[in-house]
């Protein structure tokens, strides 16, 4: 049996990324419900809205949900103490150190994951005592890792460096994609940016309808002083990129950033001054579909694309 399936419990490996504004748990329950496995994003919830979703998913469904938690989040004591209340099996841990909070929730029965960007903190991972590893390429939207590897690369150099179950993430938006991925070592999936613009993600109709516009180079890794982050080009994007070519210090660029800025993009729908963060994979993405037409859509694809490669001969 595939053992990112094992692991979570689900019947396809397909994880659903937890991302800011997208992932609430009309999103979350309708992927769980298709067989995969959804994540709340916690990185955009207070713990008292955390609390309400976690509740609301577990009414919209019976199977198996997580949610990702950023490991710089301020409140993070309270998130865990409501995540153990309401019994929530899974937690994928991202941005930080796997031994802050892996072993106390292993201690209290919840499968962790955690998000990595090299061969290296795959390792940290494994040494932490973590379930199962995420490896993320720069392809992907939102905070990426500093050492800009791409996933093609990145995932059978991890896989190498550790034996725990891997999924890829980064690029990844069709079955053909995960089949590759599926042949560098991966096991399994998580897939952000086709999921963002589903009709169930919490995500602006405006922004969604803007991703499906984007074409190639539509995007571009930003912030690096501060954390790098994948953004559509658009006004707030050009600012940032003027500001860190006159060589603006990381104090001015966090002023430039300011509060709320994400929110204001993604989820208030301000195209041109929000932050709006989607990966490169965006360019392949035309639709607004429901989550069970993507989900169809990703296994047709892999089961057609792993069937052509098993029938056509490739002698050199």
């Amino acid at each position: 049996m595939n053992r990112i399936c094992e692991l979570f419990k689900i019947q396809y490996p397909i994880i659903q990324g937890g991302m800011v504004w997208c992932s609430g748990w009309r999103l979350a329950s309708a992927v769980s419900n298709a067989g995969g496995l959804g994540l709340l994003g916690v990185g955009s919830m207070h713990p008292e809205t955390l609390e309400e979703h976690i509740i609301k998913t577990k009414a919209a469904t019976g199977k198996p949900f997580g949610v990702n938690i950023p490991l710089f989040y301020p409140e993070q004591e309270r998130i865990m103490d409501i995540i153990v209340k309401h019994e929530v099996p899974v937690v994928f841990t991202s941005a930080g150190s796997p031994k802050k909070w892996t072993g106390w929730l292993k201690e209290r029965g919840i499968t962790v994951a955690h998000v990595v960007s090299s061969s290296f903190f795959a390792k940290k991972c494994e040494d932490a005592g973590v379930d199962a590893i995420v490896a993320e390429g720069f392809e992907a939207g939102g905070h990426n890792g500093r050492e800009e590897t791409t996933t093609l690369t990145l995932i059978p150099t991890v896989r190498k460096a550790t034996s725990l179950p891997l999924m890829a993430a980064g690029g990844i938006g069709s079955g053909e994609a995960m089949l590759a991925a599926m042949v560098l070592g991966a096991e399994g999936v998580q897939i952000g940016s086709a999921f963002a613009v589903t009709e169930e993600s919490s995500a602006h109709p405006d922004f969604k309808k803007l991703v499906t516009t984007l074409g190639e180079g539509g995007t571009k890794l930003a912030l690096k002083q501060l954390a790098p982050v994948r953004l559509i080009k658009n006004s707030f994007f050009e600012q940032v990129d003027a500001a860190e070519k006159a060589g603006k210090s990381p104090e001015e660029l966090n002023e430039l950033l300011g509060h709320r800025r994400a929110k204001k993009g993604m989820f208030e729908g301000d195209l041109e001054e929000g932050e709006l963060e989607i990966g490169q994979v965006s360019a392949q993405l035309n639709e607004i579909l429901p989550v069970s037409v993507v989900m169809e859509n990703l296994l047709t694809e892999y089961k057609t694309a792993k069937q052509h490669i098993e029938s056509s001969k490739y002698e050199f």
